[in-house]
């Protein structure tokens, strides 16, 4: 019996030099470029005379047509959209504009989208304006560079 307890002793010992003892915040580095970003953005739309709206998540957006319909949106949710995409410089990084409609569903977009595009009904047109942690955050992809914010224009053309 007492060499159990001599090794469950060793094992509590073990472990507990395994655990971190620090208070540090997993998520301090977004919640700082969140920060950041809200800035940046908050002077973009100051600049620009856009009449953004900031929700709660701390995406902007403009909703230039609300849409109709009552759809409750769900990560499968079915969206049909025509967008164009941005970066504060005014540079267009994607659009679908003359190509036929983007269909997937909503689980399928980046983070933003899937904040912004419930705000509207099918027939609705949004702007919206995202931070880069619910966009790509730190990653770069393609010819969108790491933390970057994004404009997006988005018509809704149809849901399900």
């Amino acid at each position: 019996m007492k060499n159990y307890i001599i090794i469950l002793f060793i094992a509590v010992l073990g472990l507990g030099s395994c655990i971190k003892g620090d208070n540090t915040d997993p998520f301090a580095e977004a919640k700082a470029q969140l920060a950041k970003d809200t800035v940046i953005i908050r002077k973009f739309i100051t600049d620009n005379k856009i009449p953004a709206i900031k929700d709660a998540s701390g995406l902007f957006y403009q909703i230039i047509q609300p849409g109709s319909g009552n759809t409750t949106y769900t990560i499968n949710t079915q969206i049909e959209t025509i967008y164009t995409g941005r970066l504060l410089n005014g540079a267009t990084f994607d659009s679908s504009v003359g190509k036929p409609n983007f269909k997937t569903a909503l689980g399928g977009v980046i983070t933003g989208w899937q904040i912004g595009v419930p705000l509207i009904q099918k027939g609705g047109k949004i702007r919206l304006i995202i931070p880069s942690g619910y966009a790509y955050g730190p990653s770069a992809n393609g010819s969108i560079g790491a933390n970057s914010i994004l404009d997006f224009d988005i018509e809704l053309i149809n849901v399900q």
